[in-house]
């Protein structure tokens, strides 16, 4: 025989001769499916699937990436390293791909804890 539990958690009744605790704090007990997901995504293991996280992600690391070729083109052209422009701007590229990710990601690493301390599991 197989035990089915509810979609929804159902309200805590009080003790009796105890007054019912305010709807809110029933609210912040009940987590959505999404947000039960959110919460293992962030803190275990998971997809992030937050679509604005992935975009800020997303261009964090262009901006990075174009920084870096620009940065790395610029100085494989006014040393003598005997490297070409297009040389220095991969390498560039490739740190700044690099420097993107993982500072994007701690970013939002640390964001998405502020947001669990609080309690909002969007």
């Amino acid at each position: 025989m197989m035990n089915h539990l509810p979609e929804k958690p159902l309200p805590v009744t009080p003790p009796s001769g105890q007054s019912s605790p305010p709807m809110n704090a029933l609210a912040k007990e009940q987590m959505t499916t999404r947000e039960i997901y959110n919460v293992v995504s962030d803190t275990a293991t998971g997809v992030n699937i937050r679509k604005s996280d992935n975009l800020v992600q997303a261009a964090f690391i262009l901006l990075t990436v174009l920084a870096g070729a620009g940065l790395g083109a610029t100085l494989a052209e006014f040393n003598d390293w005997g490297l070409p422009w297009f040389g220095g701007a991969l390498i560039g590229a490739f740190a700044g791909l690099v420097l993107g990710l993982f500072a994007s990601g701690i970013f939002l690493m640390v964001y998405r804890a502020m947001r669990h301390i609080k309690g909002k599991h969007d």
